[in-house]
């Protein structure tokens, strides 16, 4: 075995005169510009309908009850307890556990919009506006009745911390489109109030797969990135050069050890190298035009805002960036519905409609698969007295609503439907695994034959129970 283990080291090292570490370094090291990274080899499996995905995460469960699932007939019900044949012993979070529940019907006006007569929230006008370019999903249902576990389910196909996330996937599967970026990016809102909601890393995280496909936060400050920067005075031919000494060093080390990490530490630092030219030039919004913020809102000027990050993830689409996600925390509606929810429907409804709006009359939207919601629903039971304006709802993983646009997705449609209690899905149900299991097929991926080995085992997105792909939504 020893004998064995040198001689391969001596193939990998010296004996073809240009070692294959000097050919993996000069791979990575002379392409340069905006050529594109190919993924892996078989993939796509098929035609792709959508090239890129921008992902618009709301943290903490929105309401469907208020925002899309209109249930008119609720308020005959309005203050009783909820029918046992429709709860069914579900169960319930410790903090209504031990209360009544008494149903609190949707606390605004619905009305419908466009030739697809799709029903909207008051709370959501511009929404309304192209309610014709979106497919609503009313029939999601997850296993999650809380947060972490749900959130991270509804990002990693699993709800325990380690899996990569859906991005990460993408980001290996598929590759880059433009290699002075990385695939996949990440950018969270910045909000006028503290949040209480924490957002993990491992939402964006790479698990077992090679570091460098989990997602690049971006900051909302002088640095986006970290560390990205030169320190002052160090000129950028002396940066270059000290790149290329640490990649002769890494190249030695690879040559040793085969470790695939350290083409990954080649691939990072190089990486951040171009970053630092293509960074600035991605987050200087001064050159966008007025009409531009006009379209995204007023609160599209400050900087980290959900409309800027909208502004920013249309730029990104522009430049190719393979995986958007953009999380808008603070859906976590235990209280004070009427005035939190229209909060994050002001923040949340004009930018998400002005990014259908850009990427279709840039033609980016039929390439583009745009993705919006939250990691459950809230259930129809008020939380607190049910009548008062400090109510609010508790999590319900047994129903919520999501939508898509772009991406071959069809158009002025919905799916599935809920019962007259928006409770349990009564028509055509996706589970979060269904979701995932679809977002592969738009980007050309079948999702059974999309794995990786890790500890013996061949793991992929969407686990081992059934998952289909959802065909009444492709276009």
């Amino acid at each position: 075995m020893n004998s064995l283990h040198t001689t391969r080291r001596y193939f990998l090292g010296q004996c073809t005169g240009v070692s294959l570490g000097s050919m993996a370094l000069s791979s990575l090291l002379g392409q340069a510009g905006e050529a594109p990274m190919p993924g892996l080899v078989g993939l796509p499996h098929f035609a792709p309908k959508a090239k890129r995905v921008i992902f618009l995460t709301q943290s903490g469960g929105p309401s469907q009850l208020e925002l899309y699932d209109h249930k008119p007939g609720l308020m005959k019900w309005a203050g009783t307890e909820l029918p046992e044949s429709v709860r069914q012993g579900q169960r319930l979070t410790t903090m209504t556990a031990n209360q009544k529940q008494l149903i609190l019907p949707g606390v605004t006006k619905f009305s419908q919009h466009g030739k697809s007569g799709a029903t909207v929230s008051e709370w959501l006008p511009h929404l309304g506006e192209v309610a014709d370019d979106i497919c609503f999903i009313k029939s999601m249902t997850t296993d999650q009745i809380n947060h972490a576990p749900a959130m991270t389910q509804f990002l990693t196909g699993n709800q325990i911390p380690g899996k990569p996330s859906m991005g990460a996937w993408v980001s290996y599967g598929l590759g880059s489109l433009n290699r002075n970026l990385p695939d996949y990016l990440v950018l969270i809102s910045k909000m006028q109030r503290p949040s209480d909601q924490p957002l993990y890393d491992h939402y964006w995280g790479s698990g077992f797969l090679p570091s460098r496909y989990q997602g690049v936060k971006l900051r909302n400050s002088k640095d986006p990135v970290l560390y990205l920067r030169d320190p002052d005075g160090l000129p950028r031919h002396l940066r270059r050069g000290m790149l290329d000494g640490l990649g002769e060093l890494n190249q030695m080390r690879f040559e040793q050890t085969n470790d695939a990490e350290i083409t990954t530490r080649i691939r990072q630092y190089e990486m951040a190298y171009r970053m630092q030219a293509s960074v600035p030039d991605l987050t200087d919004l001064s050159e966008e035009p007025d009409s531009v913020f006009d379209l995204y809102g007023p609160d599209s000027r400050r900087a980290g805002s959900y409309a800027a990050n909208c502004i920013l993830a249309r730029r990104l689409a522009e430049r190719g960036v393979r995986f958007i996600q953009l999380f808008h925390p603070d859906w976590d509606h235990h209280s004070r519905l009427p005035s939190w929810c229209t909060a994050r429907c002001r923040d949340t409804d004009q930018p998400s409609a002005a990014l259908i709006k850009d990427l279709k009359q840039r033609g980016l939207l039929d390439e583009t698969l745009v993705i919006w919601g939250g990691e459950f629903g809230r259930g129809v039971a008020g939380q607190g007295k049910w009548d008062s304006p400090e109510a609010g709802r508790d999590h319900h993983p047994r129903c919520f609503t999501m939508w898509m646009a772009g991406g071959g997705v069809k158009p002025g449609m919905t799916y599935g439907s809920t019962d007259d209690f928006s409770y349990n899905v009564a028509e055509n149900p996706v589970h979060v695994r269904d979701l995932h299991a679809t977002v592969m097929h738009l980007l050309g991926i079948n999702h059974e034959r999309f794995t990786f080995r890790s500890q013996g085992l061949d793991f992929k997105l969407t686990g081992v129970e059934e998952a289909k792909v959802v065909k009444g939504v492709l276009a």
